[in-house]
């Protein structure tokens, strides 16, 4: 189960000012399937109003309802694993992003299994928490548990002239559980819990090759 607790400390740092982001990746698919663009930039080279924008997509995925639309789950383990998605994300997040070709392979599997009839983006964050210590009577204490890096990742409908909007599907790469990082696990949001994507699900949890 996640604690809602812990995700409510992350998003605290997904403000302008405060922001845990240091890189936003992403491609534009058209509702063909086609894929229509991409792109790979520093977050602090965004202006303020793409800033802004960006942290409310990213921040959607932690600050939703947690155990509902918001769930965790574990990866498999076995000799699939090297790939398997699980490889490809812990990949993605020890590159900060930078590896254009892992994002290029994320992209072309995730689009093989979304299905809309839409135009959409596929968005990727990549940020670091340092964790602060938090004393036996839950006051913040000077320095640091642990640097938690991860990844978010957000797929959304166009609403405009490429403007992104909501997320209808995403993840948090590692798990954030009990304040820390848990790479045996993620956590995975579907905007209608009673209508999860299953077929996303599948690929994210039984690997690329699964």
């Amino acid at each position: 189960m996640i604690n809602r607790e812990d995700m409510l400390e992350l998003t605290r740092r997904m403000t302008p000012k405060r922001t845990c982001f240091s890189r936003v990746a992403g491609c534009y698919v058209a509702k063909d399937g086609e894929m229509d663009g991409t792109f790979n930039i520093h977050f602090g080279k965004l202006s303020e109003s793409e800033k802004k924008r960006n942290l409310e997509i990213a921040k959607t995925i932690p600050f939703s309802d947690t155990n509902e639309q918001l769930k965790e789950y574990a990866f498999p383990k076995g000799p699939g694993r090297k790939d398997s998605m699980w490889a490809l994300l812990t990949g993605m997040k020890e590159s900060g992003l930078k590896d254009d070709a892992l994002l290029s392979i994320f992209y072309e599997v995730l689009m093989e299994k979304i299905d809309f009839n839409f135009d959409y983006a596929i968005m990727v964050y990549f940020g670091t928490y340092d964790i602060p210590v938090k004393g036996t009577d839950r006051q913040w204490n000077e320095g640091s548990e642990e640097i938690y890096d991860f990844i978010i990742a957000a797929v959304a409908p166009f609403t405009g002239d490429y403007e992104v909007g909501i997320p209808e599907f995403g993840f948090l790469f590692p798990a954030f559980s009990d304040r820390s990082s848990d790479r045996e696990k993620i956590d995975i949001f579907n905007i209608d819990p009673d209508d999860e994507n299953k077929a996303l699900m599948k690929l994210i949890l039984n690997g690329v090759n699964g």
